[in-house]
């Protein structure tokens, strides 16, 4: 008798390769990218919420536009520490990679949309974007073997003939 996963468990919690070396790189890659990101960036934003929360961009399309800044600001905060959490955790690592990805495009090509693409010091698009790649790469491989979606998520054992 064959058992099957369902395909919402193998999206939220199938962590991809379990090679070693890439269960290594794809650890010290979340790790890394979330830990900078929460830090870096969405604990700045909570600190200064009161100051930030009447001036915070929204997205202009449908249907984010109908936000108020300060939901804009708190779903920016939600990206930047809750996503940046689970991707520590490697807990549901490819919807959290795909929320921070979409917060760097929303960064990246609209509310720095009009920024050259290389400034120094590096802000503005190039960070965005320097956010966005690791996130589209966790995005396609998963998490790898040290995470815990590894943990939740136990591939079935193939039958050998």
């Amino acid at each position: 008798m064959k058992t099957t996963d369902s395909p919402i468990k193998r999206f939220l919690f199938d962590c991809g390769s379990r090679d070693a070396d890439t269960a290594l790189g794809l650890a010290l890659l979340r790790v890394a990218i979330g830990l900078m990101m929460m830090f870096g960036h969405g604990s700045a934003k909570i600190h200064d919420f009161a100051r930030l929360k009447g001036s915070w961009h929204v997205p202009d399309f449908f249907p984010l536009y109908f936000m108020s800044p300060q939901l804009s600001l708190v779903a920016t905060v939600c990206a930047e520490v809750l996503a940046a959490l689970l991707l520590v955790l490697g807990l549901m690592t490819r919807p959290a990679a795909f929320v921070l990805c979409f917060t760097m495009v929303v960064a990246a090509f609209e509310v720095n949309g009009a920024s050259p693409w290389f400034t120094l010091p590096a802000n503005g698009k190039e960070l965005a974007i320097l956010y966005l790649i690791p996130g589209l790469v966790l995005l396609l491989t998963g998490a790898g073997a040290w995470s815990l979606d590894a943990t939740l998520y136990r591939e079935p054992k193939r039958r050998r003939w």
